[in-house]
């Protein structure tokens, strides 16, 4: 290799980095989401000269240009001018006006997380220039966007009489049984009404007003906001009008323009605007993310990793693409190790700072063809991932007469109490106080003397409120097993809910805290094989080392079976073409680039919800869809029933297969931040 292969996945805590170097060595890292790192302060010379307590194997003058703060002290941040890494000695541009003892400090290099780590693992200054890298990411950062509606301002251009599509949506009850119901607002900041109309075979029955369109696009442009999403009625027939509002919209100013048509060419307008909205929502936060990490490292191509599992150039990157980027690449890590211990039936687990994600593997990658997220469905392929609000950093405290965990994260600012940072009681606080977790085995600083201040003061809550004296021993193991059952009760959403037996799967335990809940989890569920993975914190990042450049083709069929059995392959090998296409555009040669996977979904005439059968030459489609749909079901609906072909899907991928076991082996793993690991995260131990 002649240039740095690194692997990241920066989640809402920690991102995990496993890098090689050109001579195939690996170095790992774990940094903080935040783009700092944390310290303690030794001793201060009352004046510009600070020791820390950290020895990190860094070359002198590493942090030097970098911000130097010193939490829970108003006074402003200091450069660093130089730094003795052998003494952990920094030097500052102004004398600090006052460190407390054994202060926490932190320095900023103002970088985005993986820039970070990608100094780290290359040793190299922040005041130098990186190595060529080739970089493959995972990110949460849409997802959190999302979640915390903290996305750009979107005009949403729809056919007129559908201005309250988003306000009225399908009209499902989130809680069957709540009497006042409280939504979150659409995601659109405004909505303008289209003139024009198709029908549904495609066909123009009124011709776009766009000189109106034009007029209403300056107004809607002058009350805020330069991102746009489009959903027309029909227009996944029929795209054209969508392309003409675009036109206008560009040449009026608008800066981002997401067109559901060519996002989600699906029957359906309510999830085509949505995709198209979310896509717009978020489009200035994922550009710039990926823009200020690519403006950092010279001829190199960024990979992200998407819902599905597979990579995407960043220039070709949809941020609707993007919302289980990061818990993807922990699938995929999962079945990787599972495979290598010769597991054929796995549940994948892993906790992490913000939240737990687990998946089910039965020898195939399962994918959904719709994402959700929060309270919005989207048109965008995803493995099937159930996630919880429950992680090291959720919240622990005593609500309206009861302990809660989460659904809030602490995060990594300022993070669980224990970092010292002013954080609340979490549940890596209550696992420090318990004994469950070693603070002489982190290299970020934690104090279990603040730990044990914040659970104080929420068991002061708890018995001003309760008849009972709980101590403090029963509060945090009450914690725990709240935080237990919830990640179980994911479980059974994957497996139980869908006709499987947690008890025949092994679970695979990873992330930075799944080890400490792991086998609780288990019990609950009956699950009596547990693989705790070495280097099991970054097994996320190891995924994206298994993963391949794929893309999706699918087409929307919605006939009879009967009626196109005789041309389904035909079609099936046009889109095909399509996938491969998608692929070689990316500058993979044809040769490299095989078909992973054709698939049709199949209903009954009159359903909405589709299996999916694979495709041979050979397969009797409607005997493999009546018996899935007996083992999905538990019967077949009796009297003459007809299968319908709803759409199509084909995958098609590289054939180059990254194979870290190999480049790993007689890893150093250099440097972790977070941890004093030094295993191979490929190696594993039942």
């Amino acid at each position: 290799m002649s240039s740095w292969s690194l692997w990241i996945d920066t989640g809402g805590t920690f991102a995990d980095c496993v890098a090689h170097d050109p001579s195939g060595r690996c170095h790992t890292a774990k940094v903080l989401s935040t783009g700092t790192v944390r310290s303690r302060v030794l001793n201060w010379d009352g004046g510009r000269e600070v020791r820390l307590a950290s020895r990190w194997e860094l070359p002198d003058d590493f942090f030097v240009g970098t911000d130097f703060t010193v939490s829970g002290v108003l006074q402003g941040s200091r450069k660093i001018v130089s730094f003795d890494a052998a003494k952990g000695l920094l030097q500052l541009d102004r004398p600090l006006d006052t460190v407390p003892d054994h202060a926490t400090c932190e320095i900023n290099p103002g970088v985005e997380a993986p820039i970070l780590a990608a100094h780290w693992v290359t040793q190299t200054p922040f005041a130098g220039r990186l190595p060529r890298l080739n970089m493959r990411l995972a990110t949460t950062r849409g997802t959190n966007a999302l979640l915390e509606r903290k996305g750009a301002a979107v005009t949403l251009f729809v056919t007129r009489g559908f201005a309250d599509l988003l306000t009225i949506r399908s009209q499902q009850r989130p809680d069957l049984f709540a009497l006042d119901i409280v939504r979150p607002g659409p995601l659109a900041h405004q909505v303008v009404e289209v003139e024009g109309r198709l029908d549904a075979r495609g066909k123009v029955i009124q011709e776009l007003d766009l000189d109106g369109l034009r007029r209403q696009a300056e107004q809607a442009l002058n009350g805020g906001g330069e991102t746009a999403a489009i959903a027309l009625l029909h227009s996944y027939v029929n795209p054209r009008q969508e392309a003409a509002v675009a036109e206008v919209l560009r040449e009026v100013g608008y800066r981002h323009i997401s067109c559901s048509a060519d996002l989600a060419p699906r029957i359906k307008l309510l999830p085509r605007a949505e995709t198209a909205v979310v896509n717009a929502y978020l489009a200035d936060i994922l550009t710039a993310y990926l823009q200020n990490i690519a403006g950092l490292i010279r001829n190199a191509t960024v990979f992200v990793l998407s819902s599905s599992g597979s990579l995407i150039p960043s220039y070709d990157f949809e941020p609707k693409d993007s919302l289980l980027s990061g818990p993807a690449g922990g699938v995929l890590g999962a079945v990787r190790a599972g495979q290598r211990c010769g597991l054929k039936s796995i549940i994948a687990f892993d906790m992490g700072g913000t939240s737990t994600d687990v998946s089910r593997f039965d020898g195939k990658l399962e994918i959904d063809s719709e994402t959700t997220v929060g309270d919005v469905k989207l048109m965008s392929p995803s493995l099937a991932i159930e996630s919880v609000a429950a992680g090291g950093g959720s919240i622990c405290d005593f609500v309206h007469g009861e302990l809660r965990v989460g659904p809030e994260s602490a995060g990594s600012s300022p993070g669980p109490a224990s970092y010292g940072a002013g954080g609340p009681l979490t549940l890596t606080d209550a696992n420090l106080l318990l004994g469950r977790l070693d603070a002489d085995r982190f290299e970020i600083p934690v104090d279990s003397g603040l730990a044990q201040t914040a659970a104080e003061g929420v068991l002061l809550r708890v018995r001003a409120a309760s008849r009972h004296r709980m101590n403090m021993e029963q509060m945090l193991e009450g914690f725990l097993r709240i935080a237990n059952e919830r990640m179980a009760e994911a479980i059974r959403g994957i497996s139980v809910r869908q006709g499987y037996r947690p008890a025949d799967y092994d679970l695979v335990t990873f992330g930075g805290a799944g080890g400490q809940h792991a086998c609780a989890v288990a019990e609950n569920l009956g699950i009596d094989g547990i693989l705790v993975p070495k280097g099991a914190g970054l097994l996320s990042a190891h995924g994206l080392g298994t993963a391949r450049l794929e893309r999706f083709a699918e087409r929307q069929v919605l006939k009879p079976l009967l009626e196109v059995l005789s041309s389904l392959d035909e079609v099936l090998e046009e889109v095909a073409n399509e996938a491969v296409e998608r692929v070689t555009a990316t500058g993979h040669e044809t040769s490299v680039v095989e078909i992973r996977e054709r698939s049709v979904f199949l209903r009954l005439v009159g359903q909405e919800s589709t299996l999916e059968v694979d495709f041979s030459e050979t397969a009797n489609l409607e005997e493999e869809f009546r018996q899935s749909y007996l083992e999905t079901y538990g019967y077949y609906p009796s009297g003459e029933s007809r299968v319908e072909v709803e759409s199509l899907r084909v995958v098609a991928c590289s054939q180059e297969k990254c194979n870290p076991a190999d480049a790993l082996h007689g890893s150093n793993g250099r440097n972790t931040l977070a941890a004093r690991s030094r295993s191979d995260p490929l190696e594993t131990d039942p």
